[in-house]
């Protein structure tokens, strides 16, 4: 009796890859989780990263290969397997989630957190031994800071006020709120899977709605970055993550409410404000401009009117001087603007991406398409991140759910980028030049599969229907030529 013939054997074998793939994807993700090597090992940690990546990649492409009615459970099911990896382990690569936690305490207490500084003595009361540990052996570690003798905390910047803006505010006091007593880090990194798994099936959703390819929505659900900062470090940016993929999924067809939707986003963490751009791609008419940019503006008012009311102190906090200590005024302290660095004084770093930038959000604005606002989205988020080179890599989480949304697979480096300037650019890992080098590699990733995407005629497909906007601006036109 003779086997299977080999055209059976792939139509069998090929679509058991992607499951496979992504089995051994979440094993990798849970050995990088459980590593705690970000001040002792970063090099090791490099490599459980690439290790990561490099398996996300293959799972992806292995996807190709299952057939489409099992595309989507098997999508939200990986996005449930690789974000729970992230529950694995306390926070590994930072301690924004205790700046979180402390927020979410003191609000519970009747206190703006604007007012007051960690490390102010006038809330010594609400200090426990978690967020600040006793003792000299409690207080050896590389992540602690004196606030008083005797006494540290896991609180970065404990000394200044905090940054984060309202809604991201309100999603600390609800998750406090939420919380039994004594679940610590654990509450917030649940809250930060809850929502990275509901982006996803927002993405498949929207993807669904318009006919597009659902295989997309693995480029978020399956990439390495939404585990580790999301869900470990539980990073609020994946809030903003959900509300901006939500605006944008309903800024087509309803724009006061897609609109409303990014003020939200806005209000929960600033960077999705360049996605307003893409949200007015071919808006001609200032009332339709005005339709998404009010309702925008007032929410943004509306969530800090209850925060000015409250406080004593500016609610935008360290928010200021959070940029400088970033270096975007001095690009050589903190290596900003690495690219353009390298062809263009120091001086003129600045003015070149302003500059840029206005020229990418022009082009946008006028040739950009309608219905797919996550296009011209995803060019100016993409060029953003690689003239200013961010160090953080959670702040990519907003770029890879626009890649999702739009499919442009190159502009995924960028976010690797991201990673690799934060974590592999240790004199012990791979030293100081990996920033430039990642995004230079980054940048021709992008450039490359740009260019060869419009030789090709480009990837747009046809809507099912026009967004109501755009079809009643139409209809009006009809109606004045017919008249």
């Amino acid at each position: 009796m003779t086997g299977p013939r080999p055209a059976t054997a792939r139509a069998l074998v090929l679509p058991a890859l992607a499951p496979a793939l992504l089995c051994t994807l979440v094993a990798a993700l849970l050995a990088t989780v459980r590593k705690d090597g970000f001040f002792t090992d970063q090099a090791g940690l490099t490599w459980w990263y690439a290790v990561s990546w490099t398996l996300f990649a293959l799972a992806v492409v292995a996807l190709r290969a299952v057939p489409a009615r099992y595309i989507a459970p098997l999508v939200l099911a990986g996005a449930v397997a690789v974000a729970a990896t992230g529950l694995a382990a306390p926070p590994r690569t930072s301690t924004d989630s205790f700046r979180y936690a402390w927020d979410g305490r003191v609000q519970a207490a009747g206190t703006s957190p604007y007012d007051h500084a960690p490390a102010d003595p006038a809330l010594a009361r609400l200090r426990d031994d978690w967020l600040f540990p006793r003792g000299a052996a409690a207080c050896a570690g590389p992540d602690r800071d004196a606030v008083a003798p005797g006494v540290c905390t896991r609180i970065n910047r404990p000394r200044v006020h905090t940054i984060y803006p309202p809604v991201a505010e309100g999603y600390f006091l609800l998750v406090h709120a939420l919380s039994p007593p004594g679940v610590r880090h654990k509450a917030l990194q649940a809250g930060g899977a809850l929502l990275a798994v509901s982006v996803t099936a927002f993405l498949l959703l929207v993807l669904r709605r318009r006919g597009a390819d659902p295989r997309r929505a693995a480029y978020w659900a399956w990439c390495p970055a939404v585990p580790v900062e999301a869900v470990n470090n539980a990073h609020a940016d994946v809030l903003a993550v959900l509300l901006s993929v939500a605006a944008l999924g309903l800024v087509t067809r309803r724009r006061a409410l897609g609109g409303a939707l990014f003020g939200l986003a806005v209000a929960a963490k600033m960077l999705p404000a360049v996605l307003l751009p893409g949200a007015l791609s071919g808006v001609r008419r200032w009332r339709d401009a005005a339709a998404l940019l009010l309702p925008a503006a007032g929410v943004v008012a509306l969530t800090y009117l209850p925060y000015v009311l409250a406080s004593r102190s500016s609610v935008f906090g360290y928010l200021g001087g959070y940029a400088e200590e970033e270096g975007y005024d001095d690009p050589a302290a903190k290596g900003r603007y690495a690219l353009l660095r390298l062809v263009l004084p120091d001086s003129w770093s600045l003015p070149a991406v302003a500059l840029v930038l206005l020229a990418v959000t022009a082009h946008v604005w006028r040739r950009g398409d309608p219905a797919r606002p996550w296009h011209g989205s995803l060019l100016v988020t993409g060029t953003a991140f690689l003239l200013l080179t961010p160090g953080y890599s959670w702040y990519a989480l907003l770029l890879i759910a626009l890649v999702a949304l739009d499919g442009r697979w190159e502009w995924l480096p960028t976010a690797l980028a991201g990673a690799a300037s934060y974590v592999a650019a240790a004199p012990t890992a791979l030293g100081p030049a990996t920033p430039t080098t990642a995004y230079a590699l980054a940048a021709t990733a992008a450039l490359t599969g740009t260019a060869v995407r419009y030789r090709a005629g480009g990837q747009s497909q046809p809507l099912r229907r026009k967004p109501r906007w755009m079809a009643k601006q139409e209809a009006a036109m009809s109606r004045r030529t017919a008249g």
